[in-house]
């Protein structure tokens, strides 16, 4: 390996397992000292942990790495902020925050309930915005100390979150949320020396494999496409010092691609330059949706 994260520190969100697991370890194998970070809960967020997060720091000391556990839930305030101060104790410092931890509880929106809307974007919106808030307010720290740091944050999108995704009304809108929330903390953080940005990834993990069984299936033979370590060297790049200068940005990675979506851009527009009637408003939009570009379809959609 280069040393592309020698002597950084970096915080990892549901790192126990799937893409979390794989960024913790391709950080470490790039030598960043891990905080491995995962509540060790099931697939819909519920019942006790076993431990994983130990498991994967077992995994990185084998290796010659070194890493600590932490299984706080970042989606409350003493969990996040325990998480920040794990960082700042055992290590000193705090380079690197990647939020990725979240879990699915999928159902139409004529049967989602309350409870399972609120809990996919407790975990996934507010489990993004409080480690972010606590990890900031130590940079803002650190920088009014004359210490500017060369501070990165990768958060954890979807293509449901870009696209939306049929039977996911709470995951997509929690994952568009973490969109938002990258631009503002990217606008907001800059001054303190923290660039901010956020991937869309697709992989096989314990959400997706229930989700897609079809398209996530390993191949017996050849590259594995869906395999989460495809996604991890993005998240190695950009939670390193070597992407100075790259902020605000939502990555796609898949397999062996990498694509920078380009978000809303203003397309045909027009102006009367005074009140439309409801009859040319509608004449009108039917004009400019005919010269624009069709979006991309709802996956999962008929």
């Amino acid at each position: 390996m280069s040393g592309l994260c020698s002597e950084r520190v970096a915080i990892v969100t549901g790192a126990g397992r799937g893409l979390g697991r794989a960024h913790a370890l391709a950080l470490a194998a790039e030598g960043a000292k891990v905080v491995v970070n995962d509540l060790g809960v099931g697939l819909d967020g519920t019942g006790p942990g076993t431990g994983p997060a130990q498991l994967v720091v077992d995994e990185i000391v084998a290796r010659g790495g070194q890493a600590v556990a932490h299984g706080g839930d970042i989606a409350t305030t003493e969990g996040a902020a325990s998480l920040i101060r794990a960082a700042a104790e055992t290590y000193g410092r705090l380079d690197t925050l990647v939020n990725n931890a979240g879990f699915l509880r999928d159902r139409m929106l004529v049967n989602l309930g309350e409870d399972d809307w609120d809990a996919v974007l407790r975990v996934h919106l507010k489990g993004h915005f409080l480690p972010l808030k606590y990890a900031a307010a130590h940079w803002r720290a650190e920088a009014k100390a004359g210490r500017v740091p060369a501070a990165r944050v990768v958060n954890t999108t979807s293509g449901a979150g870009l696209s939306g995704s049929v039977g996911q009304g709470n995951y997509s809108a929690a994952k568009a949320g973490i969109i938002g929330l990258t631009l503002v903390a990217a606008a907001e953080m800059g001054r303190y020396g923290v660039l901010v940005n956020a991937i869309a990834p697709a992989a096989r993990t314990r959400m997706t494999e229930a989700t897609f069984a079809e398209t996530m299936t390993a191949p017996d033979t050849g590259f594995d496409a869906m395999a989460p370590e495809n996604v991890s060297p993005l998240v190695v790049w950009l939670g390193s010092a070597a992407s100075a200068g790259v902020t605000g940005r939502v990555f796609e990675a898949e397999g062996g691609r990498i694509t920078v979506m380009e978000g809303w851009r203003p397309g045909p527009t027009a102006d009367k330059g005074t009140r439309w009637s409801p009859a040319e408003a509608g004449e009108t939009a039917l004009k400019l949706l005919a010269e624009a570009t069709a979006p991309e379809p709802v996956y999962g959609a008929r």
